[in-house]
């Protein structure tokens, strides 16, 4: 008897069965979500800072009128003097009245504390966030909080596009931090699951690093250009479109269910205490707590000094995020042949040096090389110590990644609030090149810890100190 062949909807079941069970579509699957979330955050760096400034004076003339002018520009005025007591003439005379170029610079620099907090209520949230996302996988699984970060983000994005005050503008810049904790631990403590060799788990995290990387790629010059030709809102229009496509992805081949851990996880106290861990975490903090502080700064300093407009201001940050897409994809493998704990210290040291060469710069062209070699060093320290955090939880703690993936990315989302938050003030205080100098000694006080990670001891090496230490 013939058999019976197969239906288009039986093809089609056992297509997408295979699918479900192919860890490539995984990661597809989170270097999307990192990148959709990634957009979002840098999206709004060349919109803001304008966008507040001209609701901030709707009695003036909108900031773009004035960007193609020097901002410093000296005015004169004519004050009369009498001569003989008889006829007034008039003298050519400086005012002592600040010209509209310096009361702008003022506001201008006023304004930087205001996007830098509503910039790191986002990293102030995740980090928040965190500490509860992580436990809550290992006892419901990765798919949930994954889901839950995609319907978090597009109502963040929706905000966004029709947010008209400051105050809305900073609950949505806050709301996604809550998606973005759930994404981010849930989607790393996912790849870490499916990729258990240390070599594969270094590549896959590279390769979702660089969905990251292209999320912070085309951000600022897509928000620069819709801003400037179509409107505010279409930004984040197009990008609430391209995340309900990857909730249907999400629920199509993750079918979100609640898959409780077999393993027992290591406590969340376990993993702050444990010294190797915590000095990986300190490293990626320290990496981008430089580029944090530049996002609300850079392009009001941009306008300050270099009357830069809105397109300008976006593409400044490409060089540095193509970079950051080189590295990341470069130091994955590579990380792992070279040593990470060496890749990160050479990144380290690297992107002070960059920070102490973007202040140098007279036009935009003179950012492009400080930029792009921040943006690589950044990408070597992430893409070596994010799959370094799942290498220290399996030699010296258990096999469960949400906890460390919640302190990973704790470590990173603490550069991103510190670096908004007190940006600000230290650009009044100090003023902004000081505040690049300061920010990168740091990273070159902090670089020399990483030789820590050259030989971490294993659990049963760490079990036989302690025996030995009591007896």
């Amino acid at each position: 008897m013939a058999e019976t062949p197969p239906t288009v909807g039986s093809l089609a079941r056992s297509w997408l069965a295979s699918c479900r069970e192919s860890r490539r579509l995984v990661l597809v699957i989170v270097a999307i979500a990192l990148l959709l979330d990634n957009m979002l955050l840098t999206t709004i760096v060349p919109i803001i800072p304008e966008f507040i400034y001209d609701i901030q004076h709707p009695n003036q003339s909108s900031l773009a009128s004035h960007l193609d002018e020097n901002p410093k520009m000296a005015t004169t005025t004519l004050a009369p003097f009498n001569i003989d007591n008889s006829t007034d003439y008039f003298s050519e005379n400086t005012t002592a009245v600040p010209n509209e170029g310096e009361k702008r610079h003022k506001d201008l620099v006023e304004e930087t504390v205001a996007v830098g907090i509503m910039f790191a209520s986002k990293a102030f949230v995740q980090l928040l966030a965190n500490p509860f996302v992580g436990p809550l996988t290992h006892k419901i699984g990765y798919s949930i909080p994954m889901l839950a970060g995609f319907i978090i983000m597009f109502f963040s994005t929706i905000i966004f596009a029709f947010g008209r005050t400051y105050t809305v503008l900073f609950l949505a810049r806050a709301l996604q931090g809550i998606g973005s904790s759930c994404s981010s631990v849930a989607g790393m403590g996912m790849l870490a699951e499916r990729y258990p060799d240390d070599k594969d788990r270094g590549n896959a995290m590279g390769i979702a690093l660089g969905g990251l990387a292209l999320g912070v790629l085309i951000g600022p010059p897509f928000g620069g250009f819709m801003y400037e030709f179509v409107g505010k809102s279409a930004p984040f229009l197009i990008l609430s479109a391209l995340a309900l496509v990857d909730g249907l992805l999400q629920l199509l081949l993750l079918q979100p269910g609640v898959v409780k851990q077999e393993t027992e996880s290591p406590s969340l106290k376990e993993l702050i205490t444990d010294p190797y861990i915590l000095i990986a975490a300190g490293a990626i903090t320290f990496a981008n707590t430089g580029i944090a502080m530049l996002e609300p700064s850079l392009p009001i300093w941009m306008m300050d000094t270099m009357g830069a407009g809105r397109w300008k201001q976006g593409v400044t940050f490409l060089p540095a995020s193509i970079s950051y897409l080189i590295g990341t994809n470069v130091f994955g493998p590579l990380g792992h042949k070279m040593g990470r704990w060496l890749a990160t210290l050479l990144g380290l040291i690297v992107i002070g040096i960059c920070l102490m060469c973007i202040p140098l710069a007279h036009n935009i062209n003179h950012l492009i090389i400080p930029n792009a070699g921040l943006g690589f060093a950044i990408g070597m320290v992430d893409s070596s110590m994010m799959p370094q955090l799942g290498y220290l939880v399996d030699i010296r703690h258990t096999a469960v990644y949400g906890s460390v993936y919640a302190i990973g990315d704790v470590a990173f989302c603490l550069g991103y609030a510190i670096g908004p938050a007190v940006s600000g003030t230290l650009v009044k205080t100090i003023g902004f090149e000081w505040m690049l100098v300061c920010i990168a000694l740091l990273n070159f006080m902090y670089a020399p810890l990483l030789i820590l990670l050259r030989n971490p001891p294993t659990k049963e090496e760490k079990e036989v100190f302690n025996n030995m230490t009591e007896m």
